[in-house]
């Protein structure tokens, strides 16, 4: 009897404080269970901002990537114009360079536009795209703004030709040093950027920067058309030297060439500069 009437009292105690107000019509287990249910519902509405703005982050980048794409499809773009202008404008120096080196000359050219390469240590040749329909024909010599390229080499076909460059080891130009008149031969060497000018005499003194021009005298490239400068001597012994020169023409850069064949129906002429030759 002793434990029971405690544990009534108790029981009386709890149910009156369902009935006690907290404030007009709530009770204090009201008031208990709703501050746990706005606990609850703090940390749902504080995950649910935490998604939201994980989502909204997301998407802002998707967007941001979207805009980058965008951009770099524009930036690709502009390069690509730029790269189109360029082309063009290289394009048309060197037609434009073309054609006043055409008006220098008095016998007849064609242009030619290079189609295909073939530079190893052994054979270093171009093909043109001019032939046979052109009066194109073997040991013409082949012309760009810069000086000498080389001679055609091989019957043409009727709309393409092979052309031997200078800087070929088995090719060969007639040639003096400007300064002295001092005469040689020039050929190519196993380096596609140099020339070498062979049997120059000791007798006259070669500067670096000496300019060597065609002498005509191999009956292929007509006088006084620019090789190179001269960059180096080379003297073994004897009464002649060699001369290393830096040819005028960068030959790894070739599209566009001149190719001087006889004017119809008329005798070759030793002559071919009506001026200057640079």
């Amino acid at each position: 009897m002793r434990l029971v009437l405690p544990a009534v009292l108790v029981g009386h105690i709890l149910l009156i404080s369902t009935q006690v107000g907290i404030r007009p019509g709530t009770t204090l287990l009201e008031s208990a269970v709703f501050g746990t249910l706005a606990g609850a519902q703090g940390l749902v509405d504080r995950a649910g901002a935490g998604i939201r703005d994980t989502v909204s982050m997301v998407v802002g980048l998707r967007e941001a990537q979207r805009e980058n794409e965008a951009l770099r499809a524009d930036y690709d773009a502009l390069r690509m114009r730029l790269q189109e202008q360029r082309a063009l404008t290289h394009r048309t120096t060197v037609l434009v360079g073309l054609r006043e080196l055409r008006r220098s000359l008095r016998w007849r050219t064609v242009s030619a536009r290079v189609i295909g390469t073939d530079a190893t240590p052994y054979f270093r040749t171009l093909t043109v795209d001019r032939g046979a329909s052109d009066d194109v024909q073997p040991d013409h010599a082949v012309l760009s703004p810069s000086g000498v390229v080389g001679r055609i080499v091989g019957p043409p076909s009727r709309s393409a030709a092979k052309v031997q460059l200078l800087n070929d080891r088995n090719a060969g130009a007639g040639a003096s040093i400007e300064r002295t008149g001092t005469t040689g031969v020039v050929a190519g060497t196993d380096e596609a950027s140099a020339l070498q000018m062979r049997y120059v005499s000791t007798a006259s003194p070669v500067v670096v920067g000496d300019v060597v021009l065609t002498t005509g005298d191999d009956g292929i490239y007509p006088p006084g058309l620019l090789i190179g400068t001269v960059a180096a001597a080379e003297h073994a012994g004897g009464p002649s030297q060699t001369i290393r020169i830096a040819p005028a023409v960068d030959f790894s850069k070739l599209q566009h060439v001149l190719i001087v064949v006889p004017a119809r129906g008329a005798e070759a002429d030793t002559s071919l500069i009506s001026g200057g030759s640079r």
